[in-house]
């Protein structure tokens, strides 16, 4: 049996969803999930730093986000993805503390991706999950604070240590 694309795609999305949605809510459900699941997997994969496990996290991100609204937003979609987080992950708690830089440590041109690749999944999981959001996503801090229960300034500081710690890390 052949599935054409928008077939294969329902398929996909019906793996992510209770089956007892009718049709019309299972169509808006996938208009949903086509425009917030690129999202929620970088973010469960740079977390998880491993494809099943990204791939479970964004089904339960899913899952949770429909069990609480036939439409869920793009927050509450985040919302239910750190929720999932929290179960693997200490978050909540910022552990950096790096010292003010003193020299400009220059590491533009000379870094692989691989290398900043690898950086990025060094840092502890508040402070990579903050600067995910915000320097890869592009969320704003007073979302970042609302989704991990923080106040703006903590994101701020979280964000601004881990930018810290990559530069130290590449520069080795």
């Amino acid at each position: 049996m052949s599935l054409s694309t928008g077939d294969a795609r329902m398929f996909g999305l019906a793996r992510y969803l209770p089956a007892v949605l009718s049709q019309g809510r299972m169509e808006r459900a996938r208009e949903i999930y086509e425009q917030n699941r690129h999202r929620i997997y970088s973010l469960a994969f740079w977390m998880a730093d491993n494809e099943l496990a990204a791939e479970e996290l964004m089904k339960q991100a899913f899952y949770g986000a429909f069990a609480h609204s036939d439409e869920p937003s793009a927050e509450d979609i985040d919302r239910a993805l750190v929720n999932e987080l929290r179960t693997c992950f200490e978050l909540g708690t910022l552990t950096l503390d790096c010292s003010p830089c003193e020299r400009v440590l220059n590491v533009r041109g000379n870094v692989l991706r691989v290398e900043l690749e690898r950086a990025v999944i060094q840092l502890p999981h508040t402070e990579k999950l903050i600067f995910l959001m915000h320097d890869v996503e592009g969320y704003e801090h007073d979302r970042i604070a609302r989704l991990l229960g923080a106040t703006q300034d903590e994101s701020r500081r979280g964000v601004h240590q881990a930018r810290l710690r990559l530069r130290e890390l590449l520069a080795k």
